[in-house]
């Protein structure tokens, strides 16, 4: 028996062309590893400031151990931090960090916890508001429909500024690998920055810095007569403090003039002082108006209302403005630069080394008939 083996020449072109391929895929995979292992050899040379991985390091703690601890500014991300000149720059703070202070900001700073916050791009920020509103009109099916009027559009512009802080440190803390910087750094700036903003939100003058809301004009004029950008107050009932008689009617009126819509999410604002005279207050039947907070979280209210503590308000004293009820969400805007821009200075007062950081706030009222006060006076 003789085995024969015959050769195919249509089999044989297919198995030249399975070669081919398989050998053009090796090369594009290996085209493929090597573009990876250049960009992951760009990606070493440069450390990551927005969260990302750097040779198994975070943005955050690359930042802190290259520009904070030894000022090697290679590679770092610049900001510019001046709309004048472009030439005065800043080192823009990882996202790990940034999001750190604004956390801090929102727990100490009262008003910015209430308020309505929106992140700008830009130096400047413009809202558009309508007054009024639609008017409309009644008719019959057939009858003509006449032209009604339009709504007044007024533009509030929130007074802006740049809030700074410059904590300092000495080089060895800084070399001390034990130290904490990045917790050291947004706490001092979210302090500093907290009691500042906390200030000016509620008395600032709108001079390179926000515009508190008592520094507006106020009236006992009601929502429907009362001009634009004027707040509504109601008096206590006697010069310097309460009325002798039924204290708590007051509060009731001052919540009450509030209109129903802005009535849901509104709150007290007041200090301490004035908080601690309001919680001595009893209905007729002894039960007191101000209520603990029982549940964890849970803010304390007054008539049902939650309190909030901001020690920037004023004192109970003649004509003072020393309690506010309102929907803040809905009454004040706090407009900011989304980065917290931040340089070291080592130069100026060695051997501490110095760290500038710089944020632009701004703050106005742009709802005039979600903000009441109390006015303590007789009238």
């Amino acid at each position: 028996m003789y085995e024969t083996k015959s050769v195919d020449p249509l089999e044989a072109s297919f198995d030249a062309v399975a070669a081919g391929e398989a050998v053009g895929e090796l090369r594009a995979e290996m085209a493929q590893l090597k573009a990876r292992m250049d960009a992951a050899a760009v990606a070493g040379a440069r450390p990551a400031l927005s969260g990302a991985s750097a040779g198994g390091e975070s943005g955050a703690k690359a930042f802190v151990d290259t520009y904070l601890r030894k000022g090697i500014e290679g590679g770092v991300e610049l900001k510019s931090m001046s709309g004048a000149s472009g030439g005065e720059g800043g080192y823009a703070v990882p996202r790990e960090i940034d999001e750190a202070i604004d956390r801090t900001l929102t727990a100490i700073s009262p008003i910015r916890a209430i308020a309505n916050v929106v992140t700008v791009g830009s130096a400047g920020y413009r809202k558009l508001v309508t007054t009024g509103g639609t008017p409309s009109g009644w008719v019959a099916e057939t009858d003509a429909r006449t032209e009604t009027a339009t709504p007044v559009f007024r533009e509030v512009a929130p007074p802006m500024g740049e809030l700074y802080a410059n904590p300092a440190a000495s080089q060895a803390m800084l070399d001390d690998a034990g130290f904490d910087v990045e917790g050291w750094l947004a706490g001092e700036i979210a302090t500093e920055f907290a009691r500042a903003e906390g200030q000016a939100f509620v008395a600032g003058n709108g001079t390179s810095k926000p515009k508190g809301f008592l520094t507006y004009p106020t009236s006992t004029d009601s929502d429907a007569t009362r001009a634009f950008g004027t707040l509504q107050y109601v008096a206590s009932g006697a010069a310097g403090g309460f009325a002798a008689a039924n204290p708590q009617d007051r509060l009731v009126d001052l919540a009450q003039s509030l209109r129903a819509p802005y009535r849901q999410g509104a709150a007290f604002v007041m200090n301490s002082a004035t908080l601690s005279a309001i919680r001595k207050f009893k209905t007729a039947d002894g039960a007191f108006l101000w209520q603990p907070g029982l549940a964890e979280g849970r803010a304390d209210t007054l008539l049902g209302y939650p309190v909030v503590e901001s020690e920037d308000m004023p004192d109970i004293a003649a004509n003072a403005l020393a309690i506010a009820f309102g929907n803040f969400k809905a009454g004040y805007l706090i407009a900011e630069r989304a980065e917290t821009a931040i340089l070291r200075d080592p130069f100026s007062h060695k051997p501490f080394v110095h760290f500038y950081a710089v944020k632009r706030v701004g703050g106005a009222v742009i709802n005039s008939e979600a903000i009441k006060l109390m006015k303590f006076a007789a009238a």
